[in-house]
């Protein structure tokens, strides 16, 4: 229901559906993985674009859940060859930049969230911040200033929300 009331309003006021920006660790535990996933679900039904890294861990848990609820799913990736993304991408972007495209993924995002992970996630914690994007840490990330830390997914998709609505 929330989708298509965020579809209605997308076709009145005429502006792109919102881009949400996801980091988290190439490599996670089950229970990130579920928290992605339910993460990626949750961002499809918004109606809103998913920007990831493009390869494992919460990338790929994070597109899976997009994808199994109709959602379309970035990958910017760090290698030349798209074949290296996730399967569950709907585009992937080769860069060839290396972590560089870390830049490149917090900048495509209106909002980012970032679950668990480590230096390669922390670095788009910052470059979103930098950027003056909203970070919503998922799980993860408390104590960093400018972070605004939640519990769960419902949690995460309200201050994505109340992020989307303060966008110009």
């Amino acid at each position: 229901m929330v989708r298509n009331s965020l579809a209605a309003r997308r076709r009145t006021d005429n502006r792109p559906p919102a881009q949400v920006a996801v980091a988290g660790g190439g490599q996670c535990p089950p229970p990130v993985a579920r928290l992605a996933t339910a993460l990626g679900s949750a961002l499809a039904d918004l109606g809103a674009i998913v920007v990831c890294g493009g390869l494992g861990g919460v990338m790929a848990a994070v597109a899976r859940g997009a994808r199994r609820h109709g959602g379309t799913v970035v990958g910017i990736l760090p290698a030349y060859d798209r074949r290296s993304g996730n399967r569950y991408l709907s585009v992937s972007i080769p860069s060839g930049l290396g972590h560089g495209r870390n830049v490149l993924v917090a900048a495509a995002g209106d909002v980012l969230v970032a679950l668990p992970g480590a230096a390669g996630t922390l670095s788009e914690i910052a470059f979103a911040l930098r950027l003056g994007r909203p970070v919503i840490g998922l799980g993860a990330w408390t104590g960093i200033s400018g972070v605004q830390t939640v519990a769960d997914v419902p949690a995460a998709i309200a201050a994505v929300q109340a992020a989307l609505a303060r966008r110009v």
